[in-house]
């Protein structure tokens, strides 16, 4: 009989669908061709500087900002969603309301692009230790710099890999938006998880990572600084959670000793996704505390690997419930076993 789980994060509910499970092996699939090194028309590859807004941020060795040379770029993106106020003020971005119920506000905010590597066809997993870390390190930097930005209140920050994941460039990269709001689905994060903490005294997540270290079957890494697993209510197969083992509410709050060990994380545990399900779309979102609340006692920050391995449809869409057709007490374990170097 199929089972409806409550994710205890959110209070939102699954079904893990027994009936029509798939045994995680039904998953695999083998590696998907990779692209070229370099792509000529790629605005992302060396030697095309030009075709994107100036960096913000540049990892090189000498050389001039906005020239080759370089490892990781930080730009503006073309096509933002947000754009930085003209006016250099102080306060709060203003709402308007017409009629007494439609409300507005200017699209203030940041939107930038992170370029991981200058080779087109080098995803995360292949990368050294050294560059996985570093691109960790840029995202720490470019949190840092940004919420320190007039009228923000979120830093959210994402990868989108394949078609099915929302990419729009095979080239290896990952987004950072800053915002004038903050998102209702981390309100209820964070309203969840302040009522747990006024509760029982202590951090939802905290006690999450030591339920599943006791329960043990949802494990798929359990190391010095970051605790990895499938969770209990996972509203996808293969979907991934990788928590600090240390209480923090704020990505930007990572030492430069957590955010290499971050980097390495994230190669290790991608490589494994890439190595059994074929290197599958997916998302990856870092859920983060509000700026204003980055030392608060009940959140904790944590990032989610999505593998994008089914597609939400009708009943989704119409009930906001998710149908998860594979067991995270298997899928972890086989992730687990599975060897990437």
């Amino acid at each position: 009989m199929s089972e409806i789980r409550q994710d205890i994060t959110t209070n939102e509910w699954v079904i893990i669908a027994t009936e029509r499970a798939k045994r995680p092996h039904d998953f695999t699939k083998p590696l998907k061709p990779l692209p070229p090194e370099f792509e000529p028309k790629c605005p992302f590859c060396p030697g095309n500087e030009a075709q994107t807004p100036p960096e913000v941020l540049g990892y090189r060795e000498g050389g001039t900002s906005n020239s080759p040379g370089w490892w990781i770029r930080v730009i503006p993106n073309r096509f933002a969603a947000l754009q930085p106020s003209q006016v250099e003020c102080e306060g709060e971005v203003k709402r308007e309301v017409a009629n007494g119920l439609f409300r507005k506000m200017d699209g203030i905010g940041r939107h930038e692009v992170l370029i991981e590597t200058p080779k087109h066809n080098l995803y995360f997993p292949y990368f050294t230790d050294k560059q996985a870390e570093e691109v960790v390190i840029a995202l720490r930097e470019r949190y840092l710099a940004l919420r320190n930005e007039p009228n923000v209140k979120v830093v959210i920050i994402f990868k989108n890999h394949g078609d099915q994941a929302g990419t729009s460039l095979l080239h290896p990269h990952c987004q950072i938006v800053a915002t004038p709001i903050v998102p209702q689905s981390l309100r209820r994060r964070t309203a969840v998880a302040t009522r747990y903490y006024d509760d029982n005294g202590g951090c939802l997540y905290c006690d999450l990572i030591q339920a599943e270290q006791k329960a043990g079957v949802r494990v798929v890494e359990d190391g010095a600084k970051f605790f990895v697993m499938h969770p209990y209510a996972s509203r996808s197969p293969f979907e991934t959670w990788v928590l600090p083992k240390f209480h923090s509410a704020s990505f930007g709050n990572l030492d430069l000793d957590a955010a290499k060990d971050l980097g390495r994380v994230l190669k290790r545990i991608t490589g494994k996704i890439f190595t059994m399900l074929g290197n599958p779309d997916y998302n990856i979102v870092i859920h983060t505390a509000p700026v204003k609340e980055e030392d608060e006692d009940y959140f904790h920050w944590h990032l989610r690997i999505i593998p994008r391995l089914t597609m939400m449809a009708g009943f989704e869409i119409g009930s906001g419930i998710f149908i998860n057709t594979a067991l995270p007490e298997q899928t972890a374990p086989a992730l687990r076993e599975v060897k990437f170097q």
